[in-house]
């Protein structure tokens, strides 16, 4: 009977702490995009603690940019590392933009390509597309300009972020990007 009651306890205090986590998480969402940074960061900051997965990749966009607090490449990759551990699309997304450029970490293309792969299979845009131009090019991956290709048209017919990624291609290509010029050219 004890252990009941123990466990009892035990799993009202984790959903108590979950629903806290929850809580701290939207406030803090709330004040980021009120562009309240400082005040977000301390809610997101407590949130990310606790394990929130959404708070910690928040947290390390607020390090990326240096909203609420200090520009710090290696603070935004851990807490982009804790979210994407725990499958966040858009933090595995930055998790590999970061080995992508060296930011934060030691650059390496094959962790990029692998983190890319993770959030394109869960129909994140910008992970498609970049997952795009490390098949066009041969980076981290055999040159695969049919994968390429077929990476590209779901990028730009993705329903949340395909209009966004068509303008960055047609922006980039605008400013002279070759790999855009040929990824618009290959699903035209």
């Amino acid at each position: 009977m004890k252990h009941l009651i123990f466990v009892i306890m035990m799993t009202v205090a984790l959903i108590a702490g979950a629903q806290s986590a929850d809580k701290l998480y939207e406030q803090g969402k709330k004040l980021y995009d009120a562009k309240q940074y400082t005040q977000a960061v301390a809610k997101l900051k407590v949130a990310a603690e606790k394990g929130h997965k959404k708070a910690q990749y928040r947290l390390g966009r607020c390090y990326d940019k240096g909203n609420g607090v200090a520009e710090n490449e290696k603070l935004a990759f851990y807490w982009y590392s804790k979210s994407a551990a725990q499958g966040h699309a858009k933090a595995q997304y930055q998790v590999g933009k970061s080995y992508k450029n060296g930011e934060g970490v030691e650059k390496n293309i094959t962790k990029a390509v692998d983190y890319f792969t993770k959030a394109a299979k869960q129909d994140n845009a910008d992970a498609q597309l970049a997952l795009a131009k490390c098949f066009l090019k041969g980076k981290g991956v055999p040159a695969d300009k049919s994968r390429a290709k077929a990476l590209a048209k779901k990028a730009v017919k993705n329903e949340k972020d395909g209009k966004e990624i068509m303008e960055k291609l047609r922006k980039d290509a605008s400013e002279g990007d070759e790999d855009a010029k040929t990824l618009l050219a290959l699903i035209k």
